[in-house]
């Protein structure tokens, strides 16, 4: 893979129930979910868009693994051990690897000073991944599309992140006492965001203020946010905020799989 260093390449979802996470996430971000095509990767499903393009993987921890569960965001990198040892330098924990995964690439599981998980990787494949996508309309459907850390220091976190993948604080939309959504970007390349509609790949936000937990989160694209919302609780999750309007006439909402695991959806309200 020749991603862009930083740029989100892969998703991950931990859960006690894989095949009852395949029928929720089937049903509501209308993924094609198959097992691995290869037979070393048992247990390991993959979700792909309508157009067959990976987004993310499934899977329930083998026994005797540790214990863990939600979802993870995968980080392109050129250099997974070049990186694991700046993630150290940067005050950053390697809480296991480097290591290769055949066929599929290199990574490592690390934690940011602020102790929240993220893994670095670089792909075998000599195709990029286009697991993210921001394209408008039905290209990006089914495709991550946003990304957003929930930490207790977002200064020190846009220090950290910079420092690693070169991301700066390009904006901010004030939230009031839940304190500055700070898009992740290049200032030099809107940082007021003109148009109204940041460029980057996501944000960073207060933990603290707005009592999310510290954690990555990330947004997939569906076709109705309403319907969307309606599969969720019908399938036993729940939603924890939302719909909401954003710039650009989409719409979000915060989610939970039946098994609590947090998601985000972005999508049109669709008239009746």
């Amino acid at each position: 893979m020749a991603n862009a260093n930083g740029t989100p390449i892969w998703f991950e979802l931990n859960t006690p129930d894989a095949a009852a996470a395949q029928d929720f996430y089937t049903a509501v971000a209308g993924w094609n979910i198959a097992p691995s095509p290869m037979t070393e990767h048992c247990g390991y499903r993959i979700a792909s868009t309508a157009s067959g393009t990976g987004v993310a993987g499934l899977m329930t921890p083998p026994p005797g693994a540790p214990a863990s569960s939600g979802w993870t965001t995968y980080f392109g990198v050129d250099d997974v051990d070049g990186f694991a040892a700046k993630i150290v330098d940067l005050g950053g924990t390697i809480t296991f690897g480097p290591m290769d995964i055949p066929h599929v690439g290199r990574f490592a599981i690390a934690t940011d000073p602020q102790g929240v998980v993220f893994v670095v990787m670089k792909g075998d494949s000599a195709e990029d991944s286009h697991a993210f996508s921001q394209g408008d309309g039905d290209a990006s459907l089914g495709h991550a599309v946003w990304i957003e850390l929930a930490t207790p220091d977002p200064d020190a976190a846009f220090a950290f992140y910079g420092a690693l993948f070169g991301w700066e604080k390009a904006g901010a939309m004030p939230m009031g006492p839940a304190g500055d959504y700070g898009f992740i970007g290049d200032s030099a390349a809107g940082a007021d965001c003109p148009d109204g509609q940041p460029t980057g790949p996501g944000a960073i936000m207060s933990s603290t203020l707005t009592s999310a937990p510290a954690r990555w989160n990330w947004y997939v694209r569906i076709a109705d946010i309403d319907a969307a919302v309606a599969t969720v609780k019908d399938r036993g999750g729940a939603v924890l905020h939302g719909p909401n309007e954003v710039p650009g006439g989409d719409y979000t909402a915060s989610i939970t799989d039946p098994h609590g695991n947090q998601i985000g959806l972005v999508g049109k309200r669709v008239e009746a």
